[in-house]
């Protein structure tokens, strides 16, 4: 833990859901002594100070000083910590002076991790870190009385460190922008669960990205596991590397290809645990409710974790079979004149797409487009396998994603202006026995403040039909 004296004058660059939380943990801190000042730097120009304090907890609204727009370089002298928003890169023109200047730049999550008590369980990776996070929670709950599910899944952590307790456990769902500026972070049980393109608009390279998404393993020892996807081309090869270190965690492996020598693995239908070789059937996934291969991977990682932590098989069997699906990912939302309306809105990278598309069984009018992260779409094109009858295309990349299919051979693609505009075509091109499926490939910003927004909507949309 950092020493008393670097809580003294923090600054929080960013405000949303972990500027809320930091103010909170900081305010709590403090408890009344005065010791403890904010700055709670708003870089946005047209938000006002009003609405900034209107968005934090009630107890917390007067505690942090206000600042919006630019930083003013004179209080920059008394400050001992930064803490930063996600949304917030860490190369950018502020946060490279302050680091120049010898501050310390903590991310939320590391701030919060200076407050935990108890154990943590964290889950990164490109795609699937909601549906695992949530799937651990459920299984924790059900052997644990306390139990804190966090992170980039919408509950900022540091709004819930000062809850923890040593019998607590603490499930986290971390973002590689949360991961960058990590020091002391050390979960007990850590797993990433693949890494393909996405945010290269922030990190360049994938080399960079994934180095990013390593460090969520960069403290644990051999009295912890880290859980990886040994079919993914980064993973295997960092997994490989990691168990010939001295002192390194204990590494378990999930695979829905090739079978590991210890892990969990996916024959056919049946999730198999292998153990120096030998087999033993868990499961059927046609017995759960989550559909898709990308769900039994998820799925996996969960079991792999939570009997890392101590959770009896029996019982963490029992969750998963009983688990819905999580909100925005691969949800099915209702059945309206025959055609099934699936809401993917947290397909938010190509990637993700492709689990979309993939767990499809009919004919799908596909909704695509949105932020342009500077992804590319040729392989979520060729995951189309025949099944999108057509593509409606809306947001920024639409006319690049448009391109890739059409080099692709897929010709059949709309364009709609509006979401609105979008989903009565939609409505109007399907046909009984078909699939609307909302699976962007693309981040929502620019149209929607978040996925969650843009899956809420589609939702209603169809509820009204």
């Amino acid at each position: 833990m950092f020493q008393k004296d670097v809580y003294k004058n923090v600054l929080m660059i960013g405000g949303g859901r972990s500027g809320v939380g930091a103010v909170h943990l900081l305010h709590q801190l403090d408890a009344g002594t005065g010791e403890v000042h904010v700055i709670l730097l708003e870089q946005n120009a047209q938000q006002t100070e009003d609405k900034v304090r209107e968005s934090l907890m009630p107890e917390d609204k007067a505690f942090p000083e206000v600042i919006i727009g630019d930083f003013p370089e004179e209080k920059a002298k008394d400050l001992t910590m930064v803490v930063l928003s996600p949304a917030v890169p860490t190369d950018s023109p502020l946060a490279a002076q302050l680091r120049d200047a010898g501050l310390p730049i903590l991310s939320e999550i590391e701030l919060a991790w200076q407050f935990e008590k108890g154990r943590v369980l964290a889950i990164t990776g490109t795609n699937g870190k909601t549906t695992t996070t949530t799937l651990v929670g459920e299984i924790m709950k059900a052997v644990n009385g306390a139990v804190h599910v966090v992170g980039n899944i919408g509950n900022a952590y540091a709004r819930e460190a000062m809850e923890t307790a040593e019998d607590s456990v603490s499930v986290a769902e971390i973002s590689s922008f949360q991961l960058e500026c990590v020091h002391d972070f050390k979960p007990v049980v850590s797993a990433i669960l693949n890494i393909t393109p996405d945010h290269l608009n922030r990190h360049y390279t994938m080399e960079n990205y994934a180095a990013i998404k390593e460090k969520i393993a960069m403290n644990q020892n051999s009295s912890d596991t880290i859980v990886l996807n040994y079919c993914d081309e980064w993973l295997r090869p960092f997994g490989t590397e990691l168990m010939q270190k001295e002192n390194a965690p204990q590494v378990v492996w999930f695979s829905s290809g090739e079978k590991p020598e210890n892990g969990l693995w996916l024959s056919g239908s049946d999730i198999v645990r292998v153990r120096d070789g030998a087999q033993e059937r868990l499961m059927d996934v046609h017995d759960m409710h989550l559909v898709g291969v990308c769900n039994a991977e998820n799925v996996m990682a969960a079991i792999a974790m939570t009997e890392a932590a101590g959770v009896p098989m029996e019982t963490i069997l029992q969750v998963v079979r009983d688990f819905p699906p999580v909100e925005h990912r691969i949800e099915f939302v209702r059945e309206v004149d025959g055609v099934r309306y699936y809401n993917d809105s947290k397909a938010t990278n190509p990637d993700a797409a492709i689990q979309g598309i993939r767990a499809m069984d009919r004919p799908t009018v596909l909704i695509g487009g949105g932020y342009d992260k500077k992804n590319t779409y040729d392989e979520w094109i060729e995951a189309f396998d025949g099944k999108v009858k057509e593509l409606v295309l809306i947001g920024q990349t639409a006319q690049d994603i448009a391109e890739c299919a059409r080099k692709h051979g897929v010709e059949n693609i709309s364009f709609a202006d509006t979401f609105h505009e979008c989903l009565d075509h939609c409505r109007e091109a399907a046909e009984p026995g078909d699939a609307v499926l909302l699976s962007p490939a693309c981040a929502s910003w620019g149209m929607f403040p978040d996925y969650e927004e843009r899956g809420r909507q589609f939702k209603e949309y169809v509820k009204t039909l």
